[in-house]
């Protein structure tokens, strides 16, 4: 176990690993979930139904689809927007793989091109040069909870009629440039509540649509492609195993009804991030609000100096058990988006970004000394050379 000298004194005190994340589960998750245990209504009940009516109440629109992930509510997305093979949809190299992979589901081509070197989301200037012919629409990312500069895509969205898709998995209770919270503007977007989210289902997404006709297909399709009101067996479509669960939904409700509680409790540890490493030099810290907008803090990300030796930087943390890892890659490297023709050198910033980007451990439970603990080691890693 990692000890720490205690200035001025010839004592050492053992120190625990932290975690690199964790959720934040209480009583209420529990009481509810248990709940429908008890029930015997497992799947497609009443909590569901409840799930999506407070998430749409709290989100300031009309309805809201849950599934069974992230990735899944992007995919029906893709396919509620009718983008389909042979179509081409812009979007960052810099975010999670399956913000690409929906698109490769319907044979739909990725075409990535560059990050704005602050927000590090994409680049609506470079967004829209990579316009061409077959290009139906825009994939912009609330990056690390940072608030894509949607009315931009909007602007050019309308000018060239494409469709957006918002992913916003990992930006919930982010709020834009117009003060409007993302996922609320009227396009189709999505959210994610992974383990590690700003709230958790366990698994589990949930889908904005315009109209009450895509929420209609999108119940549908995320049942086998059944409608609401034919028999067990009967299906008019195709559709997909991407049902969320009464009992995942039962934590959703227990999460959403704290979610400002959850929500502070992650921007209190940012800003003691913010603050102890504000000194460490070299090192780049996520770019400040500009208000209206407003982060909502996914993880804790770094940029370490350019020439830095971070699997060095990793290893020493992981020494003293504090995790860490490279967070994200530039996905167009990734072999089978390579196959399309990507290459290194074609996004300069996104792939300097990716290469020196580090996440620290994150989640509201990391006391003050933890996070001191977490400033003292990385400075110490960063002077040494690592």
């Amino acid at each position: 176990m990692p000890s720490r000298t205690v200035p001025g004194l010839t004592v050492t005190e053992d120190l625990p690993p932290l975690d690199l994340a964790r959720p934040e589960i209480g009583p209420e998750e529990e009481r509810l979930v248990l709940e429908v245990l008890r029930s015997g209504r497992l799947s497609l009940g009443p909590v569901l139904e409840r799930f999506e009516r407070d998430f749409a109440e709290w989100l300031g629109v009309d309805d809201a689809v849950a599934v069974s992930s992230g990735t899944a509510g992007l995919h029906l997305g893709v396919r509620a927007l009718g983008w389909q093979a042979g179509d081409e949809v812009v979007l960052s190299p810099f975010t999670f793989v399956a913000s690409a992979n929906c698109l490769l589901y319907e044979g739909v081509k990725p075409v990535f091109a560059d990050i704005d070197p602050v927000s590090l989301n994409l680049d609506p200037s470079a967004a829209e040069a990579a316009i061409t012919g077959a290009t139906v629409g825009l994939l912009p990312i609330d990056i690390f909870g940072q608030p894509a500069e949607l009315p931009a895509f909007e602007r050019i969205a309308g000018s060239r009629g494409l469709g957006i898709l918002e992913d916003s998995c990992q930006a919930l209770g982010a709020i834009d440039s117009e003060g409007r919270k993302v996922g609320s503007r009227g396009n189709v977007s999505t959210f994610a509540f992974y383990a590690n989210k700003q709230m958790t289902t366990g698994e589990g997404g949930i889908v904005i649509p315009t109209d009450a006709g895509m929420a209609e297909v999108l119940r549908s399709e995320r049942n086998q492609g059944r409608a609401i009101d034919m028999d067990w067996l009967d299906h008019d479509r195709l559709g997909f195993n991407y049902r969320m669960s009464d009992v995942t939904a039962a934590i959703g409700v227990a999460q959403l009804g704290r979610l400002d509680e959850l929500l502070a409790g992650r921007a209190r540890v940012a800003g003691l991030y913010l603050d102890r490493l504000a000194g460490v030099e070299g090192l780049e810290l996520p770019a400040p609000d500009q208000p209206p907008a407003k982060r909502s803090w996914f993880v804790f990300p770094v940029r370490l100096p350019e020439g830095c030796d971070r699997d060095g930087v990793i290893r020493k943390l992981g020494e003293q058990g504090i995790p860490a890892k490279a967070y994200l890659p530039s996905i167009h490297l990734f072999p089978h988006l390579a196959e399309l023709g990507y290459r290194e050198g074609q996004f300069p910033v996104a792939e300097s970004v990716a290469a020196r980007s580090l996440a620290l451990p994150f989640h509201a439970g990391l006391s003050e000394g933890d996070i001191d603990r977490v400033a003292s080691a990385l400075a110490e890693a960063l002077g040494s050379g690592a």
